[in-house]
């Protein structure tokens, strides 16, 4: 009798799999926490959402709002000025401030006019444009902030591939308002408990979400880069930083610039 039983469940199991009705492997959701960390987490076949939300990635999505045709993002500030030489509008920050010589800074208040419609635009940020050069050997680099929430979400579910949220951190230490953002992000696709599954930085970082989600000036006041800003004077950039859904586009990187995605 229990030999028959066993063969039946063998059998039962075998029928499964050739039925094709085995559980799928789940689509896993990763937070790195700094591009420091980066190299830990790369892996073929992913999708990497840039993140800085204070201010990069929440610039460059104002810019593309505002029509700008491409931006490329540089790490150092060599490359920056050589861009500039060649007369490029180059978009230049260092620990908050706008550079001196540059055409603009990392402020999404700067990138809000017709100017830079149809435009080329080089940005180099303390944080942001290194996080984007860390993640290029991935198969699909996507920027991400508040203002495209809702659309890179949307476009994360039809992907079919694994997600890495880069967070950019402040000199590759850990950011509250980047892994605030990465929270958002890591519960939104766990809402598709079938496709998804959160790994346990992207766990941990839901559950500051959650723990924020109401009222994140709460969570964030005290933290340092918000207060770095806000002795600058910049308490506007912030607030709009965390402005959700503002834009609809989301820029991605080919070959050395983002575009604007046409999805």
């Amino acid at each position: 009798m229990a030999a028959n039983r066993a063969c039946s469940g063998n059998g039962s199991i075998q029928l499964r799999e050739m039925k094709g009705i085995l559980p799928e492997k789940k689509l896993l959701v990763e937070v790195c926490l700094s591009p420091g960390l980066y190299p830990s987490y790369h892996r073929e076949n992913s999708v990497v959402v840039v993140i800085d939300i204070f201010r990069a990635t929440s610039a460059i999505c104002t810019a593309f709002q505002y029509g700008v045709e491409q931006m490329i993002p540089v790490a150092g500030l060599e490359e920056a000025a050589a861009y500039k030489a060649k007369g490029y509008m180059v978009g230049a920050e260092r620990n908050g401030v706008a550079l001196e010589g540059y055409d603009f800074g990392n402020s999404p208040y700067s990138y809000m006019t017709d100017n830079i419609r149809g435009k080329t635009i080089v940005i180099s940020t303390t944080n942001g444009t290194q996080a984007i050069e860390a993640a290029r050997g991935a198969d699909k680099v996507v920027v991400g902030s508040f203002l495209n929430f809702t659309a890179l979400c949307t476009w994360l579910k039809t992907q079919e591939k694994e997600v890495i949220l880069l967070c950019s951190g402040w000199k590759n230490r850990f950011s509250m308002e980047d892994t605030l953002f990465a929270g958002a992000v890591a519960e939104e696709l766990s809402k598709d408990a079938a496709t998804f599954k959160l790994g346990d930085a992207a766990l941990a970082a839901k559950y500051i979400f959650q723990s924020a989600q109401k009222n994140p000036y709460r969570l964030l006041h005290g933290s340092s880069h918000k207060e770095r800003l806000s002795k600058l004077g910049l308490k506007e950039d912030i607030k709009y930083c965390l402005s959700l859904d503002k834009t609809t586009v989301i820029p991605i990187l080919e070959g050395i610039a983002l575009v604007k995605m046409n999805n």
